[in-house]
């Protein structure tokens, strides 16, 4: 009776143990999303309780910059009206830090700060030395020519005397970290000492001069606090809600993030939209395909094919005109009138006419497209790679000399690609507590549940069991037939086990 009495004790256990883990189980499949959920919203905000704050103010994934210079081959035959030939250098790697002051708080949902950059070279990692010459036009000479294109003829010759007197060609010989960071011009002295304000360069003239040790611009962006909804998405840059760069109310829109984090719970059909300060403009990636990128799954976002396209080939890019073909944008507007232009690298998804123009380039997507891998949950960049192209529209302009017969061409001058990849403790902190705990959660809910169903039916086989034999022996039996009749001589006693007489006979 101990015995039964501790089974019936241990079964009943086992069922309230599985009633627990199935209810358990149960409110976890309905519970756990929406607590990720919340703690999601929690901590992608900019916010200094949140997760995520430390790593928005000091960006801790290691970001590269990686310039590929095209070198001139025939700078003589391209002044005889030629087609320029062009031979890529590089990549000339540089080691980019970032890092954010000024971080003030305002009462409208937003935040407000600066974010500096610093740029060191990196030899190890660089096909060539920052001491390496190359050839490329002479944005100067170059630039000034096109503006005075429509300029009286006396004007041009005055010009052209001015050049030669200042020993300025089309042409030049500059070292890497000249073309970089800057080198002294004598036509620049010039101009800024008689037109002080025609030029927005002062001292030194470099293609990256203004961005080493500067900040990008006051960026005001949403907090997402008090309304999640405009999470990272930029309300003012420089205090400007809208540029004034384009022809069009729509392309002088400022949208989207500034380009470090993006609202979380993406979908394919969600776009990445950021501003850039250095394009000018806000662009819009789309969705191509989800992958993994160290464990961590991602979606990937690229270029559309209409990013650079012209107003005939896409309208709604008609503010960014005036244009040439389609896959160039001009960015003269906010680069002080020099007929610059931005693309991808080797004209890749540009017009082929453009490629076909310059010996020496070879346009295909898998080196010259750009692309970011984003963690679709959290809206947090985990790979990306920003791919762009800088080139000058150069060709003979009558009456300066030191065009002579250049054939009208958008020469590239060089392309960079900035790309950053989360790692060490940093991506292994991200993936332990925003892939792998979901990951256990979610396993742990449906475990619990079928567990909580397997010792729920302990107890119901237990009971099937138990009532098995009591059952059996409740039930009347059909009575045996006699092995044989009595006979007369048969005792009327007998011994109940041997069949024998219960008493000896006399």
């Amino acid at each position: 009776m101990g015995r039964h009495s501790r089974a019936c004790w241990a079964v009943a256990a086992l069922g309230c143990v599985g009633l627990l883990c199935a209810v358990l189980g149960a409110v976890m499949i309905v519970a756990v999303p929406s607590i990720i959920k919340q703690q999601v919203y929690k901590n992608v905000r900019i916010d200094p309780s949140s997760l995520s704050f430390n790593m928005w103010k000091e960006i801790p994934v290691p970001f590269y910059l990686s310039v590929y210079f095209f070198d001139i081959l025939n700078p003589s035959a391209i002044l005889q009206g030629q087609k320029p030939q062009v031979r890529e250098r590089g990549p000339y790697v540089y080691r980019e830090y970032r890092h954010k002051t000024n971080i003030t708080f305002n009462d409208n949902d937003t935040v407000s700060f600066l974010e500096f950059r610093n740029f060191k070279f990196q030899p190890d990692k660089s096909s060539g030395l920052e001491s390496d010459y190359i050839i490329m036009p002479n944005i100067l000479v170059l630039s000034a020519a096109m503006m005075l294109e429509y300029e009286p003829t006396s004007l041009k010759l005055l010009m052209t005397l001015a050049f030669s007197t200042l020993g300025q060609r089309a042409f030049m010989n500059r070292t890497v970290g000249e073309i970089m960071w800057g080198y002294d011009d004598p036509l620049l002295n010039l101009i800024n000492k008689y037109l002080p304000n025609m030029l927005p360069v002062k001292g030194k003239f470099g293609l990256f001069a203004e961005l080493n040790n500067s900040d990008s611009g006051l960026f005001t962006v949403f907090t997402g606090v008090k309304n999640f909804s405009r999470i990272h998405l930029v309300d003012k840059w420089n205090g400007l809600s809208k540029v004034n760069f384009w022809h069009s109310d729509q392309c002088n829109m400022i949208n989207g993030t500034s380009g470090q984090m993006w609202a979380p719970f993406m979908t394919p059909e969600s776009s990445l939209e950021f501003y850039s300060p250095e394009a000018c403009r806000s662009l819009n990636l789309v969705y191509q395909e989800a992958g993994v990128f160290e464990g961590i799954p991602t979606y990937r976002f690229k270029a559309p094919d209409t990013l650079f396209a012209n107003g005939s080939v896409y309208p709604p890019n008609e503010g960014f005109c005036p244009c040439l073909q389609s896959g160039i944008q001009n960015v003269s507007t906010c680069r002080f009138n020099a007929p610059l232009f931005l693309s991808h690298p080797h004209f890749y998804n540009a017009d082929p006419v453009l490629a076909d123009a310059v010996l020496g380039l070879h346009p295909n997507e898998r080196e010259h497209s750009l692309f970011l891998d984003i963690h679709p949950v959290t809206g947090i960049p985990m790979n990306c790679s920003v791919k762009l192209q800088l080139s000058l529209y150069i060709k003979s302009i009558k009456g300066i000399g030191q065009t002579g017969k250049i054939a009208p061409v958008v020469l590239p001058l060089m392309w960079f690609e900035e790309r950053g990849a989360m790692e060490g403790d940093t991506l292994q902190a991200f993936y332990t507590q925003l892939v792998l705990m979901p990951k256990v959660l979610h396993y742990a809910q449906y475990v619990l549940l079928a567990l909580g169903g397997v010792l729920l039916l302990i107890p119901v086989i237990y009971q099937i069991r138990s009532q098995g034999p009591e059952d059996a022996k409740s039930q009347p039996g059909p009575a045996a037939p006699p092995d044989r009749l009595p006979s007369p001589y048969t005792p009327l006693l007998q011994d109940p086990l041997r069949g024998q007489p219960a008493c000896p006979t006399a």
